[in-house]
């Protein structure tokens, strides 16, 4: 049976453009179209569409008013299109806050390097969003009052891009790779570095764990999210001013610091050099050779050569498989790897990729992510 997805956009080129690439897939089907955010919460109530296209700008009702209402009454995955710019990113992140799953530059040549790719990328980003068994993981939380290495080892072989290009890992029961569970005491390691990965669902994942630690969190943290250049910018200042900790893009030669947040600049590589008494961020061209720019692998291999096992690093929400040689090199060091449960991603690839292989030691639900953390590392 194929997947029904409904067109949303105010330009009937993009409509059909986007139309044509969905229906060349025999998996996938367009059942309608809409030229406005009004049109789309009337079709998807009457259509019932098992995901949704859906543009930022429309006269009438816009796509982040429209994502919010269709959340609110009948809840269905939202892939957004978006432009590459600044405001661009900050619509984005509105959007995916107010419960849309994913988003894609509506630019299709900024998307991959030849259209080919950007074709199948569009057709695999709509099958894995459909195929999340939980739409509540994506729905926003409240967010708080804002304050006043060398390289590891390469991602999976899928077309060269910026943006999560690997299909999700095929799902497989709790029993196959391990029936989940949460620690149940803090297990006394000692750590110096907090590190996160993540891709599709991330930005909503991250900010709601960042916002629930304190100001005076013992760990640097280091951020990897599967994200394009023009929106990382953004996407740091959002959670810097939403969260207690200090949130930055990553720049050359900082050190790190307890207390702050430091994420991946997209299209680059983040790596960590230095010590683990003096440890500070190198940043680096994406290189062709890598699948993902930022790549998980390549920061939590150069964690792991930098601090050996001092680390606990954890695996979010994401398609693909990146990250997983990265948590592969730190527990042979023995660092403790956690991963996001399935019940609560958006889609369950990365976090299943170090499940399924043993990397992981627990399968932790979002909601109960930052609590694990902060009694971990003895701040409850």
């Amino acid at each position: 049976m194929s997947i029904k997805v409904l067109v949303v956009d105010d330009s009937s080129f993009f409509r059909r453009r986007v139309s044509e690439i969905i229906n060349a897939d025999p998996m996938l089907e367009v059942v309608g179209t809409a030229s406005n955010g009004k049109e789309a919460i009337e079709q998807v109530r009457r259509l019932r569409p098992q995901v949704v296209t859906m543009d930022i700008e429309m006269p009438q009702m816009n796509g982040i008013e429209a994502v919010r209402e269709i959340m609110r009454t009948n809840p269905v995955p939202v892939l957004m299109f978006s432009s590459l710019t600044y405001e661009g990113a900050r619509s984005t992140l509105e959007a995916l806050e107010a419960g849309a799953a994913d988003f894609l530059p509506k630019r299709f040549e900024d998307i991959a390097n030849d259209r080919a790719n950007a074709i199948a990328l569009l057709q695999q980003r709509v099958k894995a969003i459909a195929s999340r068994r939980s739409l509540s993981a994506s729905r926003p939380t409240p967010a708080p009052a804002p304050r006043s290495t060398s390289t590891a080892a390469r991602s999976v072989t899928q077309p060269s891009t910026q943006f999560s290009s690997a299909r999700p890992a095929a799902r497989s029961s709790a029993s196959e790779v391990g029936a989940p569970r949460l620690p149940t005491r803090p297990s006394g390691k000692g750590y110096k570095l907090l590190a996160i990965g993540t891709s599709t669902g991330g930005p909503v994942a991250l900010q709601k764990i960042l916002t629930q630690l304190p100001a005076d969190f013992p760990l640097p943290i280091v951020l990897v999210q599967h994200m394009p250049a023009a929106f990382t910018p953004a996407f740091a200042q959002r959670l810097d001013s939403l969260c207690k900790i200090s949130v930055k893009e990553a720049q050359g030669g900082e050190m790190l610091k307890p207390g702050c947040a430091y994420l991946a600049p997209g299209g680059k590589q983040m790596l960590i050099d230095g010590s683990n008494r003096a440890a500070k961020l190198t940043i680096r061209d994406g290189g062709e050779q890598l699948n993902y720019k930022p790549s998980v692998d390549v920061t939590f291999g150069s964690a792991a050569r930098i601090y050996s096992g001092d680390v606990l690093g954890v695996i979010l929400t994401g398609m693909g498989a990146d990250g997983r040689e990265g948590c592969r090199m730190l527990k042979r060091e023995g660092a403790h790897i956690w991963a996001q449960d399935e019940a609560s991603c958006v889609v369950y690839g990365m976090p299943q990729a170090v499940a399924a292989e043993q990397i992981s030691m627990y399968s932790i639900p979002l909601d109960k992510m930052a609590d694990c953390i902060l009694k971990e590392v003895g701040r409850r």
